[in-house]
Parts: C-alpha cells; sequence; structure tokens
C-alpha cells in the first residue's frame, strides 16, 4: 500500500496516510479527527554519490525520466 500526503484546511497541516490506491483521491481524516483533508502532490529528490565521490541525482530528482539524464533507466 503506497503512502500519501494530504493537506486539511482546517488545520494547516500536511499529513502522510498509507491507503489503498483506490482509496488515494477520496478524502482524508487528520490526525487532529478533521474530515476532508485532499491529497496533495508528493515530490521527492534522491542524491547520491558517483564515482568520483561527487553528489549526483538520481532517479526521481531533476529531469526525470524521457531520457532527461536524470534516471537510472540507461537509455542515455
Amino acid at each position: 500500500m503506497p503512502i500519501y500526503e494530504y493537506y486539511c484546511p482546517t488545520c494547516e497541516i500536511k499529513f502522510e496516510k498509507l491507503r489503498p490506491m483506490t482509496a488515494s483521491a477520496e478524502p482524508a481524516e487528520c490526525p487532529e479527527g478533521h474530515q476532508g483533508a485532499a491529497r496533495v502532490l508528493s515530490v521527492f529528490s534522491a542524491f547520491g554519490r558517483g564515482e568520483d565521490g561527487e553528489p549526483m541525482a538520481l532517479a526521481g530528482a531533476g529531469g526525470g525520466c524521457g531520457c532527461g539524464g536524470a534516471c537510472s533507466c540507461g537509455a542515455f
């Protein structure tokens, strides 16, 4: 089951909730018990070190796939 991020307009907080994919778009209850929290876009980035020890972007960061060079699909 994936983790989704939601925003509660009553509390003005963002929180995460583990839910089935079939329920991802449904409003959620916030940790304070308010109904109607909406799902928000989650953005992440990951970084690692290349063979030379310099930081480099990994999958999910920067240019995305297709192949902009930020994924690990090997198409470049």
